[in-house]
C-alpha cells in the first residue's frame, strides 16, 4: 500500500488544506494526516479538537486517517511506513522553507519522497494564522473553512472580551 503523510498543525484546517488532503487521497492508497503536538506551541484548538474536526470534514474520504504524533514528522513518516510527505505550497516564499524541510527529511530518510503540491489560485492567501486572526475579530470566515470549523471558531471567540 503506498501510504502518504500530510503532517502539520491543522490550527484550523482550512478549505486549502482539505483541498490538499483530497488530491492526495487520489494520488496513494492511504493517507494519513498526522497532526503534531508540540510542548512548547500553545494552538486555538486542542490536539484532540483538531483531530475531530479533520475527522468531520474528511468523513466522506474513505482513505484518509487522522492521526496524532510528538516529535519530528519524517519519523513519524518511517513509523507508519509512508513512501512520501506530502507539503503544500501556497507561494515562492513557502518553498524555500518547504525545500529546506525536504532536504532535511531526505538526508534522514531518502526513502521518503517529498511531494510538494500548489495551492488551488483562489485558496492562495488562506493561511490558518489569517483565519485565526478574522475570526478573533468575529469576522466571517465561511469562505476559507468548513462550516464544522466556522462553527468551532465562533464558539472559540463568542466569549465577552476583556
Amino acid at each position: 500500500m503506498r501510504l502518504a503523510l500530510y503532517a502539520g498543525s491543522f490550527d484550523p484546517v482550512t478549505f486549502g488544506h482539505l483541498d490538499l488532503i483530497q488530491r492526495a487521497a487520489v494520488l496513494f492508497d492511504h493517507v494519513v494526516v498526522a497532526i503534531g503536538r508540540h510542548p512548547t506551541k500553545r494552538p486555538l484548538f486542542t490536539t484532540d479538537e483538531r483531530c475531530q474536526l479533520i475527522r468531520e470534514v474528511t468523513s466522506g474520504i474513505a482513505n484518509v486517517e487522522v492521526a496524532e504524533f510528538e516529535g519530528l514528522s519524517i519519523h513519524y513518516a518511517k513509523s507508519r511506513n509512508a513512501v512520501a510527505m506530502i507539503r503544500g505550497l501556497r507561494a515562492a516564499t513557502d518553498f524555500e522553507y518547504e525545500l529546506q524541510i525536504a532536504h532535511a527529511n531526505a538526508d534522514m530518510r531518502p526513502e521518503i519522497d517529498t511531494i510538494f503540491l500548489p495551492t488551488r489560485v483562489e485558496r492562495g492567501f488562506v493561511s490558518a494564522s489569517l483565519v485565526r486572526e478574522i475570526a478573533s475579530h468575529r469576522g466571517d470566515v465561511s469562505r476559507y473553512v468548513p462550516a464544522p470549523v466556522a462553527e468551532a471558531l465562533a464558539r472559540k471567540f463568542a466569549a465577552p472580551r476583556a
